[in-house]
């Protein structure tokens, strides 16, 4: 069976974006896959954290993924910070990256740009990303079209390990999101929505109570002209909105389009608003449930063991290759 890594920050609740773009995927690979599911912790301090909220967030993502469907019989859940490895095979591969590839990061560049000072680790965040991906011998990993720089960088860095020391690192496959919906802004529906917008009307949460939902859903911007059709170019709040329909709702764009044929935007959004009000409740139970029970720092402690496990081979291969400490079998 191939093996699946995939990391989320625990910077705050994620959006309906993330779930449907990842999550949800994530639900569906566990059951064809071998997959690692990590809380990408010390990616988070790359920038200045509160240690209480950092701490709470920690949970609160690792909650989300078993309350969303993750199973911790199919998949492995883990928090990156309980796993020793990655930073150490982090530093391994700093010592093979080479400065001016780095600096050539997009995302380096942009949040970089303008500081006076900045973290050292935003720099070295990609190796410390390949040593995530590499210690479990990762076949595939699904990313962002934001990620895939780093991601190419990943396989640059296992093969030229791979040729200065021994054949030792799976060289994995870069997984862009299937062609389809791109869940955009409730308020400026030609830009990706996310958590980070100062605009809280933009994007909605899965752990959104349902009457904000409902409110959100309501005041998303559309146009004048009342038809509910799927327009990307001329419609594209509307074309948004049907898309998150469609996903959560389980009908295709056709079938509502016909549905809404001759009503306005009022019936449309209103039974929108219900359909993913209705939709994030059982999560949310779950959510709350998890979070207040020692199940969930059970399941995070056997994640943290597995992961160790597989890691640790993958580091001792990596150091013997290297000529690390004394030769171990």
């Amino acid at each position: 069976m191939k093996t699946i890594f995939s990391g989320i920050q625990p910077s705050g609740t994620i959006t309906l974006g993330n779930y449907i773009g990842a999550l949800k995927q994530f639900v569906e690979l566990q059951n064809e896959y071998n997959c690692f599911f990590c809380i990408v912790d010390q990616h988070a301090i790359t920038v200045p954290q509160d240690p209480q909220t950092l701490r709470k967030n920690i949970r609160s993502l690792a909650a989300l993924y078993l309350a969303v469907g993750i199973n911790p019989e199919k998949a492995t859940l883990f928090i990156q910070s309980e796993v020793p490895a990655h930073a150490q095979a982090g530093w391994m591969m700093q010592c093979i990256s080479y400065i001016g590839e780095l600096e050539r990061m997009t995302q380096f560049k942009d949040k970089s740009s303008g500081k006076e000072a900045v973290s050292a680790s935003l720099l070295t965040y990609p190796p410390l990303m390949a040593a995530d991906i590499l210690l479990y011998n990762a076949n595939l990993v699904p990313v962002g079209e934001d990620q895939k720089q780093h991601m190419e960088l990943t396989r640059d860095l296992a093969e030229r390990f791979n040729k200065k020391y021994n054949d030792v690192l799976t060289i994995p496959e870069i997984s862009l999101p299937k062609v389809g919906a791109r869940i955009m802004s409730l308020q400026e529906p030609t830009k990706k929505m996310s958590k980070s917008d100062p605009n809280k009307k933009a994007f909605i949460t899965p752990l959104d109570e349902p009457i904000q939902i409902v409110k959100k859903i309501k005041s998303a911007v559309t146009d004048s002209d009342g038809v509910v059709k799927f327009d990307t170019v001329n419609k594209p709040g509307v074309s948004n909105l049907l898309s998150i329909y469609s996903i959560l709702g389980g009908k295709s764009i056709t079938e509502l389009e016909e549905l809404y044929t001759g009503r306005g935007y009022g019936d449309f959004k209103g039974d929108l608003a219900e359909v993913v009000a209705n939709f994030f409740i059982p999560i949310q139970e779950k959510y709350y449930n998890l979070m207040e029970s020692s199940e969930l720092d059970d399941i995070l402690d056997r994640g943290a063991e597995k992961a160790n496990q597989v890691a640790s081979r993958t580091l001792k291969k990596m150091e013997n290759a290297m000529g690390l400490g004394r030769k171990r079998r």
